[in-house]
Order: C-alpha cells, then sequence, then structure tokens
C-alpha cells in the first residue's frame, strides 16, 4: 500500500501530519511540537521525497532508509520531521485494521497511572505545594513532579535557596502514598547535583531526572554511581547511537524517550527494547498535551519495559495557550489515572477549527 501524499497543517508550536494512501486509507500524526512550522518544512523538503510511493508496510525499513539518505543532517530538526510521517503511518495501519495502536503492539487499551507533571519555576514553593495538594483531591493523582534549579542553569537557582525550600516543602504537604519526583533540566555540575540528589534522597523522593547537561553523560554517570535514589533521562536524545551507549554503560537508571524527539514511535521502540534488554524502566517524556500524550499512552499500555507511570502536564492554557482544541476527545484523569483511548489508531480527532487556522503545505506523488 503505497503512500501518495504527505499533507501537514502547522503553526510554531504544533505540527499535524496526514497520510493518505493509494486506496484512500488516512492516518494523523504529528511533527514534535516547538517550531513545529519549521519541522514541517523539513517534512516535505527531507522526508516526503523519499516517503511518497513507499510501501507503509515498510515503515521502519523507510525510517532507516531516510536517515542514511539525509546521513548529513544527524540532528533534531530530522527526527522531529520524520516522527511525524511515522505516526501518521502507525494511525493509518490503526485505522486499516480496526485496532488502536496499543493493540497493534500487543497491548490492551485500559486507565494506566500518570504522574502530575509541573513546568514551574515561577512560582513559590508554598504556592506550588498547594496548587499540587488540589489536584491531589480534585483527581486523585498519586504521584507529582516538581521542578528544582534553572533550566541549564550552571549551578544557578531559579532564585537563591528556593531548591532547598522547595523539596522540603512538598514532602512535608504530600503522604508518603504520593510518589515525588524532580527535574533539574541540566542545571547542575556533578558535585552540585549530588547535594541535590542527596537532599532528595533525604526527604523521600525517588526520581532525579536530567540532573547535568544531558549531553555530558560522563557527569551523569557520577551522580548516577553516587547515589541511591534513580536518577533518569534522555529525553532530548535523538541519535540511536547514544541510546545504546546511555543503556549499556549505565549512565541513567531509567530511560525516558521522547516520542516526537526521537523520531517517531519505531524508533521509540528499539529505545524500549534497550531498556528490557538491560533491566531498566522506560518511562518516556511527554511534557505537554498534544498527541506526544496520546503516542505515549498508547506505547506504555504494550509494551514490557514500561515504568510504573505516564508523564501528563498538569499545565493549563494559562502556560501553554496553544494546547487549545487541538483534539477530541479531550483526555481526563480520574483516581489518578489516564485512559488510553480504544478507538482504531490513535483513537482521537484533530479538531477541523484548528486545522483552518494553521498553515497548510502538501507534497504528493506525481
Amino acid at each position: 500500500m503505497k503512500i501518495i501524499s504527505i499533507e501537514t497543517f502547522s503553526n510554531r508550536h504544533v505540527g499535524f501530519v496526514r497520510v493518505t494512501s493509494e486506496d484512500g486509507h488516512q492516518g494523523w500524526g504529528q511533527v514534535s511540537t516547538y517550531n513545529s512550522d519549521i519541522s514541517s518544512l523539513v517534512l516535505h523538503r527531507q522526508v516526503a521525497p523519499y516517503a511518497l510511493g513507499a510501501d507503509i508496510f515498510q515503515l521502519d525499513d523507510l525510517v532507516q532508509i531516510i536517515t542514511e539518505r539525509e546521513h548529513k543532517f544527524p540532528g533534531s530538526y530530522l527526527r522531529r520531521a520524520i516522527g511525524g510521517l511515522d505516526t501518521a503511518v502507525w494511525d493509518l495501519h490503526g485505522k486499516f485494521s480496526r485496532k488502536s495502536v496499543c493493540e497493534l503492539l500487543g497491548g490492551t487499551p485500559r486507565p494506566l497511572r500518570v504522574y502530575g507533571s509541573s513546568m514551574r519555576r515561577d512560582i513559590r514553593p508554598i504556592d506550588e505545594a498547594a496548587r499540587l495538594v488540589k489536584l491531589r483531591d480534585q483527581f486523585g493523582y498519586d504521584a507529582f513532579k516538581i521542578r528544582v534549579g534553572s533550566e541549564c542553569g550552571r549551578d544557578v537557582d531559579e532564585w537563591p535557596g528556593r531548591t532547598e525550600e522547595i523539596i522540603p516543602t512538598i514532602r512535608k504537604t504530600m503522604d508518603d502514598k504520593v510518589t515525588l519526583l524532580a527535574d533539574a533540566n541540566s542545571c547542575y555540575s556533578p558535585k552540585r547535583a549530588i547535594e541535590v540528589g542527596l537532599l532528595l534522597q533525604d526527604h523521600g523522593f525517588s526520581h532525579f531526572e536530567e540532573p547535568c547537561p544531558y549531553w555530558e553523560l560522563e557527569w551523569t554517570k557520577e551522580v548516577t554511581d553516587a547515589l541511591d535514589i534513580d536518577v533518569t533521562g534522555g529525553e532530548q536524545d535523538c541519535d540511536l547511537a547514544t541510546w545504546y551507549r546511555i543503556a549499556r554503560t549505565g549512565i541513567v537508571n531509567v530511560l525516558q524517550p521522547d516520542i516526537c524527539y526521537l523520531g517517531g514511535l519505531g524508533r521509540t521502540l528499539k529505545v524500549a527494547e534497550l531498556a528490557k534488554k538491560y533491566g531498566l524502566p522506560c518511562t518516556p517524556h511527554a511534557a505537554n498535551l498534544s498527541l506526544v500524550t496520546i503516542f505515549t499512552l498508547h506505547m506504555m499500555g504494550a509494551i514490557e519495559s514500561a515504568g510504573p507511570y505516564v508523564e501528563f502536564s498538569i499545565e493549563g492554557l494559562d502556560y501553554y495557550p496553544w494546547q487549545n482544541d487541538l483534539y477530541e476527545p479531550l483526555l481526563k484523569v480520574v483516581d489518578g489515572k489516564v485512559e488510553v483511548p480504544a478507538e482504531p489508531g490513535w483513537g482521537v480527532h484533530i479538531k477541523r477549527d484548528w486545522l483552518e487556522r494553521a498553515q497548510y503545505q502538501k507534497s504528493e506523488l506525481d
């Protein structure tokens, strides 16, 4: 079944992809969020020429061919564009087979435990604690992730003393049944990361994400070896060779690929297989409520190496206004869990009003 057209509908923040096969079947996917208009252009210029006329049943080989033919572009934008093709073809497969993607992968759509993921550093610790307590009581969350340090902060906190204040403040407001996680977003040198990690350990946190600049793998390994808390990471890594090294040498305790950053579901499943091989949990990065969270739910409902929860952003339209009216039905947290969509494909429908406002491009088979 050949691909005859690839369409993109994008703005700066989000880019949806529609793939049509020669028999008229269609599937929807998404290039990565953030500068999605650029990723959409890369898709048409560097992905579509190889994908048009290709067999949808040879998707893994097609993705590999694209990375080989475009070998002079090994970085993030090509992978973010390839992910749009990959995820649209998976949706097409599901609709053609009348199965959810989760079922195509051997899983069963069901409610999965989520952790409420805070993006906020511009908030006082006492206010963050009150916000999380309210969400716990309203939606039943039993796991939350907070931010420590500052993003790529070179050991500098968002403001002096914030990290030392927020860690005990959050722990004090949550009972021992609530799992707590922290994300440093590449802030620390090994020495400072270990200091913060010990503080997290002392207050019962179980997850310390991206403590050092993500590209400094040896720094992260030093922190992993020094702490009892799980050190986690990988969301930025889009090179499978780097993933092999991370898993094989124990850089982190938990692998966190991002389906959209890495280049789609197929490439992320390879990371999940590495997690299985080396006895590591796979808990993907899914830090917004675009389709990346949909993709992640389907994968986590099926893989053997799945970690204990799925990341679920708690930020609303005041923080991410571009998340408004993307697709339906909306994901809902009930008793701390979110249901894997059970309809064929990804199980959601892109809103027509959003598509009509987007920048449109089309590549098609001659």
